[in-house]
Formats: C-alpha cells, sequence, structure tokens
C-alpha cells in the first residue's frame, strides 16, 4: 500500500505501524512516556504492543533509539527502563549499546544525587547497516598503546591490526565521540523555536540529530512513534532523511505542524 511521507499521523502509534509493511523503517528515535513523570494529556501506551509492532516494521539492519528514563515512587525508582530494555531482547533486537543523554541542568532532589541523565538504549535488527562515526576535537594529546588481556587472564601484545588502529589514534587530531552525551537543556537551549516548548518534555534537536546522522543516510526513513513538539522530524528533514511521526494528542500534533511548517517552505529535499 502507498504510504505517505513527511506527515505527521494524527493518532495511536499502534494504528500507524499497522498500515506499514514489514522491514520499512531505518531508524526509529523517540522517547515514550515514563511512567507518570508527566501527564501527556492523560494518554497512556501499550508498550509490549509498540515493541513487537517496532520490531516488525524495523528493517534488518535498523537500528530503534529508546530515550528513557524512571520515575521515583516510594523512595525506589521504578526500573521500567530496564524492564523495557529487556523486553526489546525478548523481541529479539540486540541491545547494540546503552547511552547515557547528560542533561546540563540537573534538578536538586532532598536525599540523593541529582538526576542528571537518562538512558538512550540503541536497539539494532541484527548488526547495525549503518554507523557514521561522530568525532570530536582530542582535549589532550595521550599515547593509545598497550596490551590486552585474554580470556584466560594473560597479557597479549596486539595484532597488526590493532597496532594500526592505535597509531592512526596517535596521530589523529580528533577522537571519536563516547557513548555519554552531554547536552544542555531548557529556555533556547533545547531548540530556538518557541513553540516547541508548549510540550511538556522535549529533548535537545541536538540529540535528535546526533543520533539521525549516527545511524541513518540521507534518503533513509526516520520514524518517532511519540511524535510530541515534532523535534524528529524536524532534524531529520534537515539532514535530508524522509521521516514520519505519529502523535496522539490532537494539541501536540497542531504544535508539531506549525513548528516544522517553515522548514518545509525552505528546503523542497526530495
Amino acid at each position: 500500500m502507498h504510504f505517505e511521507l513527511k506527515k505527521i499521523y494524527n493518532e495511536d502509534c499502534l494504528i500507524t505501524m499497522s498500515k506499514m509493511p514489514n522491514e520499512f523503517i531505518d531508524l526509529v528515535v523517540t522517547s515514550p512516556p515514563y511512567d507518570n513523570l508527566r501527564d501527556y494529556k492523560g494518554y497512556s501506551f501499550e508498550f509490549e504492543e509498540v515493541a513487537k509492532e517496532l520490531y516488525r516494521v524495523t528493517k534488518i539492519g535498523g537500528v530503534v533509539v529508546w530515550v528513557v528514563a524512571d520515575a521515583t515512587i516510594n523512595g525506589s525508582e521504578t526500573g521500567t527502563s530496564f524492564k523495557q530494555a529487556l523486553y526489546f531482547m525478548q523481541m529479539d533486537f540486540k541491545l547494540h549499546d546503552t547511552m547515557i543523554y547528560e542533561r546540563v541542568s540537573p534538578f536538586p532532589m532532598d536525599n540523593r544525587y541529582h538526576p542528571s541523565f537518562e538512558y538512550m538504549f540503541i536497539f539494532s535488527k541484527g548488526k547495525p547497516k549503518t554507523f557514521n562515526r561522530l568525532l570530536e576535537k582530542r582535549k589532550a594529546r595521550t599515547c593509545v598503546q598497550g596490551t590486552f588481556r585474554a580470556t584466560n587472564g594473560e597479557l597479549t601484545a596486539p595484532d597488526n591490526k590493532a597496532k594500526q588502529r592505535m597509531a592512526a589514534a596517535n596521530n589523529s587530531n580528533t577522537t571519536s565521540r563516547k557513548n555519554v552525551w552531554r547536552y544542555a537543556v531548557g529556555g533556547i537551549n533545547s531548540s530556538k523555536d518557541e513553540i516547541a516548548f508548549k510540550h511538556p518534555a522535549i529533548f535537545p534537536e541536538q540529540l535528535a540529530a546526533d543520533h539521525i546522522y549516527s545511524w541513518s543516510n540521507e534518503g533513509d526513513l526516520v520514524y518517532d512513534c511519540f511524535g510530541g513538539s515534532g523535534t524528529v522530524a524536524k532534524m531529520a528533514h534537515l539532514q535530508k532523511r524522509n521521516w514520519i511521526l505519529s502523535e496522539i494528542s490532537i494539541e501536540y500534533c497542531q504544535i508539531a505542524e506549525k513548528r516544522i511548517a517553515p522548514y518545509l517552505a525552505q528546503t523542497s529535499l526530495f
């Protein structure tokens, strides 16, 4: 069936995905409602059914970026994030990486350290078909060298390929970004689109942009099953990817449509 791209579908994501053929999506970047941390107009979602459908519609080699945190209830974190990660693995997704999104502006707590991060679980359907590595300027000139410890505990010398990688690292002014990503949030830090902040929980545009760049290529199809204020659509569009959003709230759909409209008008990418 024909499926319209570059569109926000005002419906439950399970309805949107039910219209998709198998192995349709290259990359999912999304952030589901976290326990009871936000009131999303009273809507909830069926996590297990969403996970099953995401596995069906994701291409072999495709990636799902699942940004999630936990509420604290009766003095204990819920652990929902871990339960969800384990369920994705039961669906036969591979937990390719457990990444951290560190917020520069943590909120103080009474009797524990400030919660300043969220998990970014990277699930892949098989081996990821795309990885565009993000680099950053090396802060200090350090020499990469050393030995490797074998499974029996003995130290072994690096093989030729490892020596080549270490030599290249030593001669470079850049280094691979690590899997803890730090972003300023709030105000104009997350976005310069004022309308975006009418949504209660946007994540930084750069976070979405960095994942879209890392796990997809131009022309690929990016999906956000909890579209919110349209951050993923905007950043996918600016990076010349196709995109689809699902958002069950008509109010949030209207916010996203108004936010994205100027960027759609400025460029005709495909």
